[in-house]
């Protein structure tokens, strides 16, 4: 058995941190909350959970600030959250009983990240992060801001998920910081000069952002940010209207890594905006030939989306048969779907006329 400090670094969260603590607070031997410079209620609702609070000065670098948290924790493990994430009531009882059966060996243990949800609530986009760590290999977090450690040493990953809930976010925060620590002479790595190029395109600044981008393709950074940044380069060609550029970045990516489903449905996408049928059905086909685990997951990319997608093709192409045969698919993975019962009204008009088998 282990013990397990919970450290988290807030600012003016108190709609949402009461949620936080309240779902971890009985798994956890110590919860510690470092607050930079709460003007609501933060402070309060988190001592009212039973956390420890301290004081940070705010200073432009978050990961000074979980540095500072992590100083704090005497427990042997070590995990962090954000105060809009949750451990819905399953994850809370698999954190538990790996609290009961783990020992001391592991350096890192990686959980699933959920950031993105449907209507009915399915994970529509989620990755692994480093989210318990051994007090004892002295974890360092690196990044002034999209901070993360550097996990030198043993790691395992747990099937258990936490839910990032997120609220409003302040536009054009993020950039803010780069740009005060570019001011401060300090100069992003390779991975902090992806998300620099990240948050330009996030802020509509998609010119600057394909520079940015560019360049970091042609650095030394890792082959899945590499692959990552090719679709958000795509992105940023598209919206300036740039085609060609466009289709280049999507294709790129295949120096670096296989095509992933998320590069596929794009790529299918791109075709077909262009109308280029047989083309976007080889994209979407190829997608439902992989299933992703690692990196930024889409899961609708290896599923439904291919599915729906090849229907609207082999719809355009005339072969309503196909076209009926992947819809149905389609249904498979997301019955209450909107696109897919539109289409199954169609499909069926079409048989009641006798238009198809």
């Amino acid at each position: 058995m282990i013990t397990l400090a919970l450290c988290m670094i807030v600012r003016d969260e108190e709609k949402v941190i009461g949620r936080c603590l309240q779902s971890v607070k009985d798994v956890c031997d110590e919860i510690i909350v470092v607050d930079t410079g709460s003007r609501d209620k933060t402070r309060e609702i988190a001592a009212d959970c039973g956390a420890k609070v301290y004081s940070f000065p705010w200073n432009y670098d978050f990961s000074a600030a979980r540095n500072y948290s992590f100083s704090l924790a005497a427990s042997d493990y070590i995990m962090w959250l954000d105060a809009d994430d949750v451990l819905a009531d399953e994850n809370r009882e698999k954190l538990r009983n790996f609290k009961a059966a783990a020992g001391g060996g592991v350096d890192a243990y990686y959980l699933r990240y959920d950031a993105a949800f449907d209507e009915q609530g399915n994970t529509t986009f989620f990755f692994y992060r480093e989210r318990i760590l051994r007090r004892a290999s002295r974890p360092l977090w690196q990044g002034a801001v999209h901070e993360a450690i550097c996990v030198n040493g043993t790691r395992k990953y747990l099937d258990i998920a936490i839910k990032h809930l997120r609220g409003e976010k302040t536009r054009g925060r993020n950039l803010f910081i780069f740009a005060y620590n570019f001011a401060h002479g300090r100069m992003p790595d390779e991975r902090q000069k992806y998300y620099f190029a990240r948050e330009l395109s996030d802020n509509g600044l998609y010119d600057t952002a394909a520079s940015v981008f560019e360049n970091f393709l042609q650095g030394k950074g890792c082959a899945a940010d590499k692959t990552d940044a090719c679709r958000a380069l795509a992105f940023c060609y598209k919206q300036q209207g740039k085609r060609s550029q466009q289709l280049s970045a999507l294709l790129r990516s295949v120096e670096f890594a296989p095509p992933r489903a998320e590069l596929c449905c794009d790529t299918g996408a791109f075709f077909v905006e262009e109308e280029r049928w047989d083309q976007a059905i080889f994209w979407y086909k190829l997608a439902l030939l992989t299933e992703e685990k690692t990196g930024f997951v889409c899961p609708d990319c290896s599923g439904f989306l291919p599915c729906i997608w090849l229907c609207v093709c082999y719809d355009r192409l005339g072969d309503h048969k196909k076209a009926k045969e992947y819809n149905d698919r389609a249904g498979m993975y997301k019955p209450q779907d909107k696109s897919y019962l539109h289409n199954k009204k169609y499909f069926d008009d079409l048989y009641n006329k006798g238009e198809i088998e």
